[in-house]
Formats: C-alpha cells, structure tokens, sequence
C-alpha cells in the first residue's frame, strides 16, 4: 500500500482549512485517511504559529515507514526540520513560447520594412 502525506481540504467556500494527514494514495482528496498528523490554515498570516500546527513525532514515523510527501507537505516538513527539500530550478519558465518568439520576429520584421523607405526618402 502506498502512502502520502497529503492535505484533506475542510472549511466552507472560500475559507479553506487543510488537514495533514496520512493517506492511501488511491483514495480521494477528502476521503478516508490513516492518521490526522496536523492542521493547515491558509488565511492565518504567514508568521503565525497556528498557521501550521504539525506533530512532528508522527510526521517522523510515517515518513520512516515510506509515506511520499506532497509538494505542500514536503514544504512544511521542511521548514519543520524533519525532511530536506531539494531546490528547484526551472531556467525556461520565463522564457516565452515558440508562437510568441515567432509573433516578436515577425513584428519586428514589420517595423524593419516600414523604417526602410523613410530611411531611403530621409537619405535623398
């Protein structure tokens, strides 16, 4: 059977509040669990210890046991102590697609050829 460390989102419309818990990976987002190990709430100021509350001795079992972390968790983990996140690095995120490259050259191309003849009519 394999684990997660997952969030199981609860609270009302537009006012989240997530579980940490330990999970089958087969079952759904807000279904059965194994273990409730902490709480999540996302609209506390980010400085505030309620923000994440995480019993860290559990969190170390399961993590012993081979629970997978999610992303989300893996962060809280990390800041925790417990486990260590290895950075990420994507250097081509920003760069743009291959239609928007193709629409900057062709603009470009546009405003070459309309800067052409006043060039030729400012040179006679």
């Amino acid at each position: 059977m394999a684990l997660k460390l997952r969030l199981a989102r609860a609270g009302t419309k537009k006012r989240p509040f997530y579980h940490i818990v330990v999970a089958d990976a087969r079952s759904p987002r807000d279904g059965r669990f194994i273990e409730k190990i902490g709480t999540f709430n996302p609209l506390l100021a980010k400085d505030s210890e309620q923000r994440v509350v995480l019993n860290a001795e559990r969190a170390r079992h399961w993590v012993g046991v081979g629970a997978q972390p999610t992303d989300r968790v893996l962060r809280f983990l990390d800041v925790a102590g417990l486990v260590q996140r290895p950075a990420r690095n994507n250097p081509d995120k920003g760069k743009p697609g291959e239609k928007a490259v193709a629409r900057a050259d062709e603009r470009a191309a546009r405003a070459a050829a309309a800067a052409a003849p006043a060039e030729e009519a400012a040179a006679e």
